[in-house]
């Protein structure tokens, strides 16, 4: 079995962007690369498991997954050709409903 690819979409992509531009300017260069290659190998860690991720809850009517990791929740979900698609990245405290439909483009 080939393992899935991990494609960081629009939404995810500039997450990581503020995220990483965040954490520099807060806590400096070595904070801001260890933040985000964990976020990294969070991503790898799904298709093997790895990474324990749980359903988005129905009533929001979307496929998808979640994970926390530290101060941030991962969504993602499977792609049409198997591949894993990291939808958006928000913080705990945005406000998730409202993030969370505009990047899964409810």
């Amino acid at each position: 079995m080939t393992k899935a690819n991990i494609r960081i979409q629009d939404a995810a992509s500039y997450r990581l962007d503020e995220i990483y531009h965040h954490t520099l300017n807060r806590w400096g260069m070595q904070q801001a690369d260890r933040y985000i290659t964990g976020l990294f190998d969070a991503f790898n860690g799904i298709a093997d498991h790895r990474t324990l991720s749980r359903p988005v809850p129905a009533e929001f009517g979307i496929e998808g997954y979640f994970f926390r990791y530290e101060r941030h929740f991962v969504y993602w979900r499977w792609l049409s050709n198997g591949d894993i698609g990291i939808v958006t990245i928000l913080h705990e405290r945005m406000h998730q409903i409202d993030r969370f439909r505009e990047d899964f483009g409810v």
